[in-house]
């Protein structure tokens, strides 16, 4: 017989036996080691270590009715912004003994009713989705599942559950009021064509008061998508003189396209971003954008799946981490 498939894995059985405890004793080692001393705990997880023994995740939630899972949805972890919000969130659920579990729904509305039916057949202990819920089929779903949900990156008077997040369309409109306050008159808008981007833009144009050029590329924004923006507004405005970005990415494409034109920035034009990604300090010139705090979200998210499982009531079910906008060299003169 093959010996991958004799192979057997081993069992909490052989873990007591190599420890020199009984059942009873190396089980509560590994769930309950303050019932147990110190030395003992040692025996069990060296013993642990020596036969390879992985504990039986599911045969334990199943008892305890806890997947100690959190499941969540993001549009693809390509997008950097988003990073902070999934590696704290990450951190802080590892800290009180849950694992996060991610899917991508790739901007695209079906997918994630799709991913939210699997999630919930697994039956996981909280779900934190980047962005509102869109559908209400899937919206009543959730609600009936009983599991904890936040929504996060987005603001709702009405949200599944729980929210932790920020005003797109506020952003949007204090990108408007900073570009006034500089006298430029001359705007153009590059966006991405996802549901947040879209509720930017509104709030730009509600606050300017007209319409302005706009070009809308596909979500996620990247460089390359950038440079065709501008490619697209300096042929519907030549005078452009300042442009908002959807993202940091975008913004650096734009940059990119207006140093091969031999445009100066700002002097020429004026780029402004959002999401203040790594990079965006360290550019030259440096990109002013919009500073959310993605790691806030995050553990804010995790706090409130975690007290939720303990039975515990969450203070304050909505939340409103606030933004900045971040003046940088790319919009640091002050007029036409």
């Amino acid at each position: 017989m093959n010996d991958r498939f004799a192979f057997k894995a081993a069992t909490l059985h052989d873990v007591a036996r190599a420890a020199g405890v009984s059942l009873i004793t190396a089980s509560r080692a590994l769930s309950n080691p303050g019932l147990v001393s110190e030395k003992t705990i040692k025996r069990v997880h060296d013993a642990v270590e020596a036969t390879g023994y992985t504990p039986n995740l599911l045969a334990g939630s199943l008892k305890s009715r806890r997947s100690l899972m959190v499941a969540g949805l993001v549009p693809t972890i390509s997008v950097a912004q988003f990073l902070p919000t999934v590696q704290a969130l990450t951190e802080s659920l590892a800290a009180a003994g849950y694992q996060l579990m991610l899917g991508q729904t790739g901007y695209d509305h079906s997918r994630e009713d799709a991913l939210i039916n699997t999630m919930i057949s697994r039956r996981p202990d909280g779900i934190v989705t980047t962005g509102l819920v869109h559908s209400i089929a899937a919206q009543e779903k959730l609600r009936r599942s009983g599991i904890p949900i936040v929504e996060t990156w987005d603001l709702n008077e009405r949200p599944v559950d729980m929210l932790v997040g920020f005003s797109h369309t506020k952003v949007g409109s204090a990108i408007a009021g900073y570009f006034l306050g500089k006298g430029w008159t001359h705007l153009g808008i590059a966006t991405g064509d996802d549901h947040r981007g879209t509720l930017r833009r509104e709030g730009f144009l509600a606050t300017l008061g007209r319409e302005v050029p706009t070009a809308v590329v596909p979500a996620p924004s990247s460089l390359e998508l950038g440079r065709r923006a501008l490619r697209e507004l300096l042929e519907k405005e030549p005078r452009l003189r300042a442009v908002y970005c959807s993202s940091d990415p975008l913004a650096q494409g734009v940059l990119a396209e207006a140093q091969a034109r031999g445009l100066k920035v700002p002097e020429q034009l004026a780029v402004c971003g959002f999401g203040d990604a790594d990079f965006a300090a360290h550019m030259q010139p440096s990109l002013t954008t919009v500073h959310v705090d993605g790691a806030a979200i995050g553990k804010i998210a995790a706090k409130m799946i975690i007290d939720r499982c303990q039975g515990k009531e969450v203070e304050s079910p909505v939340v409103d981490v606030g933004f900045r906008i971040i003046e940088r060299s790319s919009t640091s003169l002050s007029a036409d």
